[in-house]
């Protein structure tokens, strides 16, 4: 029967079918491993309990090096530097990542505001809630500000908000407003060849961010390439490393001059 099957559907069938073998292999050595705990467990009694009942297996995690996101490790590591070093009075963050804003204020005063606001209980942090495309702050008023991998999905109904095509530039045309003169903008979208991938995100190229922050002056760039052959995370890179991205990560440091 299979040999009616197109060529596509056979190799995802042979894929499934080894997933799956592999994953069985992986349950043998689980029970394996646990056999070997309880077995040397009785040998050398402690106070934890090792019954089969109490089980969560994790087959996935036996690799020679760690697991991590490039995009939000990196682009959170060089914000928080920089924010270290201009060791402003107040920052405030719209809708980045949560990571950030808990670690980052523990050394800067963080007012954190999202379309859904997180139930956070830090010393030094706040978080309340906001309209990107509307945000209730005079102009010219936030002296230090960061919109981190945010952009992208506003106006695709990703988190809930209304459906907009132009969302993402009345955010952008919003951040310019408040921003406060000699004020610094910590901005991160993906980058590579522009494209909407629906409703996940938007892909922006260098160029089209530049215009979109005409008015703001560039302090620095910075790269995450998509690959870990390119580089980690490369400051004011060429631009033919730029233009054959997919979906990089790029690190804008803003100024209003």
């Amino acid at each position: 029967m299979i040999n009616n099957v197109p060529n596509k559907i056979k190799k995802l069938l042979k894929s499934a079918q080894l997933h799956k073998v592999l994953n069985i292999k992986k349950y043998f050595d689980y029970f394996s491993d646990y056999k070997k705990l309880k077995d040397a467990s009785k040998k050398k009694p402690r106070s934890f309990e090792i019954n089969w009942k109490n089980r969560k297996p994790c087959l996935h995690e036996k690799t020679t090096q760690t697991y991590f996101d490039r995009h939000y490790i990196y682009h959170t590591g060089w914000a928080a530097r920089i924010l270290a070093k201009n060791k402003p009075k107040k920052h405030i963050d719209i809708s980045s990542s949560l990571y950030f804003i808990s670690i980052a204020s523990a050394f800067v005063p963080i007012e954190f505001y999202d379309y859904r606001p997180a139930k956070l209980a830090l010393s030094n942090l706040s978080s309340k809630h906001a309209d990107l495309l509307n945000l209730d702050f005079k102009d010219e008023s936030i002296n230090s500000l960061s919109c981190m991998h945010v952009v992208e999905h506003v106006g695709l109904g990703r988190y809930g908000d209304p459906i907009d095509p132009q969302g993402d530039l009345k955010a952008i045309s919003e951040l310019q407003r408040v921003l406060a003169k000699d004020g610094d903008l910590f901005f991160v979208v993906p980058v590579g060849k522009p494209q909407i991938i629906f409703n996940a995100h938007r892909v922006y190229s260098y160029d089209q961010i530049k215009r979109y922050f005409s008015k703001l002056k560039l302090c620095e760039f910075s790269l995450i390439p998509e690959h870990p052959k390119d580089g980690e995370i490369i400051r004011n890179p060429q631009k033919n490393l730029i233009e054959k991205e997919t979906y990089g990560c790029g690190c804008f440091h803003f100024k209003k001059i």
